[in-house]
């Protein structure tokens, strides 16, 4: 699987930098081109030297490395080295991934070679937190982490257990098997939705009751955002219809922003020319005001407030009822009876299938980064275990491409 593939290493200054050794050999007896980037840290826990030995190549610790003559042309091939390795890998892990290093890669500071290759690599990037169980909790590396993670790069989250503190709690780095397989599952994507056009639809709708308050729900658009990038890393062009939510914008993936449900129906309905697929997973809200005051409306002026609500246009009916060249995949969020409203929701929208999710349990539903789906289509239904949104993206994916 791995073989002629072209894997770059970071390391930095992390105890568990010993545990690379043995990942190196892992990637190299499967036939894999390792290069490895060292922070100056990271040097002080495991030798250069034997990693040198064990990838068979040249191990990068200085931004310029020393005895060189920079008088000749040599200076600009090797001053250009970051961006050669960022193009030249196919996948860059970084592991162990410290808290420093993190919070640099979050603020886009390049004060080392690895950073530096980070800023100017294209391909996937992978990272390996690792720090004692404190670091981890606290709220600053948190932050840095999901900034990552809105970057599109992929954390290989640490497990719990002994720390080199002494201590016990998450912060330890995953095991060398389970980097390999890591590396290999992310390299195992193939490009199968090349050329495939795909509509995604994401996160709530607003209804405004007057000018400065409205109703919605707690969609974050997290499923949405991950199925398109999964769509994306696999070939497809991608057009992103989103609700407001705080996610930042997918690099090439195609952002429009809507607030109301009917704002989205609209560029729904002008986006939908010669697309191969549409996945709704946006959470319209279902009802609206009647009617809108246009001014705001004064709390002094009543003890109580009635509302009267109508329904808001179903967009996932209406493309159920004009589907023409291409698969629709509707969402449906239960509390109950969730394979039963699925299938039901399956046969009144005129869906290829239906991904069912409970509110009711853990790990799934609005705000989460994991989620517990159901694929139903018209024949069977299969339940999928707690895993992260994007697998749970590439999921959905893997079951359209089985359509006929």
């Amino acid at each position: 699987m791995l073989k002629d593939k072209k894997i770059l290493l970071g390391i930095s200054g992390g105890i568990a930098a010993y545990k690379i050794c043995y990942l190196v050999r892992l990637l190299v007896r499967q036939g894999a081109e390792v290069r490895i980037i060292m922070t100056p840290a990271a040097a002080k826990f495991v030798s250069p030297v034997t990693l040198a030995v064990l990838s068979k190549n040249e191990v990068i610790i200085n931004m310029f490395p020393e005895n060189k003559d920079f008088s000749s042309a040599e200076k600009i091939s090797t001053g250009t080295w970051h961006v050669n390795l960022g193009l030249w890998a196919d996948v860059f892990l970084i592991a162990p991934a410290t808290a420093n290093t993190i919070a640099k890669i979050a603020g886009g500071i390049s004060d080392n070679f690895l950073l530096t290759t980070v800023l100017s690599s294209r391909c996937p990037v992978l990272i390996a937190p690792t720090m004692d169980d404190d670091m981890y909790k606290n709220p600053a590396t948190g932050r840095n982490i999901n900034i990552l993670k809105e970057f599109g790069y992929r954390i290989i989250d640490p497990v719990k257990g002994e720390l080199a503190s002494g201590l016990s709690g998450e912060g330890r780095m995953a095991e060398p098997e389970d980097l390999f397989n890591f590396v290999s599952d992310n390299l195992s994507v193939n490009r199968d939705l090349a050329g495939k056009k795909i509509l995604i639809t994401a996160g709530p709708t607003i209804e405004y009751l007057d000018r400065v308050r409205f109703i919605t729900n707690s969609s974050t658009g997290k499923m949405g955002f991950e199925i398109a990038k999964a769509a994306r890393n696999r070939g497809a062009e991608v057009t992103l219809i989103s609700g407001p939510v705080s996610l930042s914008d997918i690099e090439g993936v195609k952002r429009i922003n809507v607030k109301t449900s009917r704002e989205m129906f609209e560029k729904v309905k002008s986006n939908i020319k010669n697309k191969d697929l549409v996945i709704m997973t946006a959470a319209v809200e279902d009802f609206k005001p009647s009617a809108k005051s246009e001014s705001k409306i004064k709390k002094e002026e009543r003890n109580k407030f009635i509302f009267e609500f109508e329904k808001t246009v179903d967009i996932l009916e209406y493309l159920g009822k004009n589907k023409k060249g291409f698969k629709l995949i509707g969402f449906a969020l239960e509390t109950e009876n969730e394979l039963e409203n699925a299938r039901k929701k399956l046969v009144r929208k005129n869906l290829d299938l239906v991904v069912s999710n409970n509110l009711n349990t853990e790990g799934a539903g609005f705000g989460t980064d994991t989620n517990v789906i159901t694929v139903t289509g018209r024949n069977k239904s299969e339940k999928f275990p707690l895993m992260s949104k994007y697998e749970a993206g590439n999921k959905i994916l893997d079951k359209y491409l089985k359509l006929k």
